[in-house]
């Protein structure tokens, strides 16, 4: 399962994967039954890929923070997002210690501790994109390609 097939659909609880486009908007399945839903592109859709967190320095994307606390955590369930308010923020201060306190609210932390903690269930392990090879690997590989066509 890929983190940018991941929905959080305004409205509806819980997490959705994305199965399918249609005309109108995409096809949903949610993590927590199985139910599959028609999403209309008129609803408030947000991937989880494309969400980042903000910190006083810059923007943070959603896939980082998930993969701090599952380093925290060894990508076992995080707290109950039901603990109380300072706890929860004491927690995000441990994952993320530079964190904006003004825009970051303690609905949104909730809501990531709750989404971490469905993906941990549905059998996450890592959160992080395989990063593609650097402008130098490819030259180097291309010079190497090159050089041993010439022998």
């Amino acid at each position: 399962m890929d983190i940018n097939k991941i929905l959080s659909i305004g409205g509806r609880p819980g997490l959705w994967e994305m199965k399918a486009q249609t005309r109108g908007g995409v096809l949903a399945e949610s993590l927590i039954d199985g139910k599959k839903i028609p999403v209309n592109v008129k609803n408030n859709i947000s991937m989880l890929g494309e969400i980042s967190i903000y910190t006083y320095a810059e923007e943070i994307p959603l896939r980082e923070v998930f993969q701090k606390i599952g380093e925290k955590e060894n990508f076992e369930k995080s707290i109950d997002p039901k603990t109380s308010k300072n706890e929860m923020i004491a927690y995000f201060r441990e994952v993320l210690p530079e964190f904006d306190e003004d825009r970051v609210y303690q609905s949104d932390i909730k809501k990531i501790i709750q989404w971490y903690n469905t993906l941990i269930e549905k059998g996450f392990t890592t959160f992080v994109e395989e990063e593609d090879e650097t402008e130098e690997e490819k030259v180097e590989t291309q010079t190497e390609e090159e050089n041993s066509t010439e022998k």
